[in-house]
């Protein structure tokens, strides 16, 4: 297969209509539908990672397997994706994008459809296992496509609308799988999923621009390699994806315990009330968008410094939560606003560097995420067990004071981070 897309890619050069993504500020804007289509394509892409958290108890029932043990089938899931981290989205770095993101698509859809007719407990954690890999690499080779397609003075904004989308899909994810498994079961949940993916797949086989195949001459052993060597080469990358780890460390510590004093009296939620409550992190898209344009003015600095700061207020209400849910609607939106600022605003920065790396980059970064999330979440439900929300509050409050205290040690000035991605630039294409 890899060899059949060298082949074709070989062939690919920049049409008359086509983006070159060495175009800058005089190549004009992206136009609105073409980003459009990326932060959709975004939504849609990472929505099915998430679909089988509401459907657990479905399955567990469908497969006869103990409720304590179908949170494996999640588990499978993350597994995909941190394996697409590290196989299969630095090959955007090596093939013409817009050809990759079509057997991606198609991968997809084929693994969705595995899903729904699984017929045993086994087959089912195979075919998860494979959309969380295809589902990741979409989502974040959708990233790495839309800020090499862009021109240099738009890229913050590009990347901000993408992963507003992103965050929009995520969102969305539990509440259609919850409502389509209503009317059609957990495995029409699956089958729609397909269409609709299918249903994207040909708007953009056609609308996804055609941008040239990389000049790297890596072999595939050497680009896989070549992608974790640069966190010793791209100090923008380290540093924002240390950033990124505390991040989404706090987010994780807060999200993972929340049922549980909700759950509990005297508020005895239902959990698809708990789960209401991440609709409000819609309000982060818009952050997202706002992080973006920042960046691309020259702001990142002043970016950062208001995202760290809102996930640090953001605790005070949070810890309220006991004694008034709007003091928990208060916070959940002022920390999902200062989370999604911060994740876009590294985002951006480290696209900053060559096309020609930016799948490696988006991988090394959300590997920082995959850490953080996952000890957070660990974090946050050992520390509940020990002192309760409170201590939760505390401890995600601490977090993110050592991001703020990270964030001041090492910023460079007022142009460091410029600075940083062209120094990088050399090392990251090769």
């Amino acid at each position: 297969m890899l060899n059949w897309l060298q082949n074709k890619t070989s062939s690919v050069m920049p049409e008359p209509s086509s983006v070159d993504s060495s175009s800058d500020a005089s190549s004009g804007s992206m136009p609105a539908r073409q980003l459009t289509l990326f932060a959709v394509t975004g939504a849609v892409c990472v929505s099915n990672v998430y679909l089988a958290q509401p459907l657990l108890d479905s399955l567990a029932k469908d497969f006869n397997v103990a409720p304590a043990a179908i949170g494996a089938v999640v588990t499978a899931t993350q597994v995909g994706s941190v394996l697409a981290l590290l196989l299969i989205v630095p090959l955007g770095d090596r093939y013409a994008r817009a050809r990759l993101m079509r057997l991606q698509l198609i991968g997809l859809v084929l693994a969705l459809l595995a899903v729904a007719m699984a017929g045993s407990y086994l087959l089912l954690m195979g075919a998860m296992v494979l959309v969380g890999a295809l589902g990741t690499a979409m989502t974040q080779g959708i990233l790495a496509y839309a800020a090499s397609a862009a021109a240099a003075h738009e890229r913050g904004r590009v990347v901000g609308a993408t992963q507003g989308g992103v965050v929009i899909g995520l969102l969305l994810a539990r509440v259609w799988a919850g409502g389509v498994a209503d009317l059609l079961g957990w495995r029409g949940v699956y089958l729609a999923s397909a269409v609709l993916v299918a249903g994207i797949g040909l708007v953009a086989w056609r609308r996804f621009p055609m941008l040239p195949a990389s000049p790297s001459s890596l072999s595939y052993p050497q680009l896989v390699g070549s992608t974790l060597a640069l966190l010793r080469t791209d100090r923008v990358l380290l540093r924002r994806g240390i950033l990124g780890l505390l991040l989404f460390a706090a987010f994780n510590v807060f999200w993972s315990a929340l049922s549980l004093p909700l759950t509990a009296a005297p508020y005895s939620l239902s959990h698809s009330a708990v789960g209401a409550f991440g609709l409000l992190g819609a309000v982060g898209a818009l952050a997202a968008g706002r992080a973006g344009r920042w960046v691309d003015r020259g702001r990142s600095r002043q970016a950062s410094a208001v995202a760290l700061l809102l996930m640090l207020v953001a605790w005070a209400p949070l810890a309220g939560t006991r004694w008034s849910l709007w003091w928990l609607i208060a916070g959940v939106v002022v920390l999902d606003l200062g989370c999604q600022a911060l994740h876009v605003t590294n985002q951006a920065l480290i696209l900053r560097g060559p096309a020609e790396s930016h799948g490696r980059l988006i991988a090394c970064y959300m590997l920082f995420y995959a850490v953080g999330s996952g000890a957070g979440a660990v974090a946050s439900t050992m520390v509940y067990g020990w002192g309760g929300w409170m201590a939760v509050c505390v401890l995600g409050a601490g977090i993110s004071v050592l991001a703020l205290v990270f964030w001041a040690v090492t910023e460079p000035g007022r142009s460091g981070d410029c600075a940083d991605a062209n120094a990088a630039s050399t090392t990251a294409m090769t």
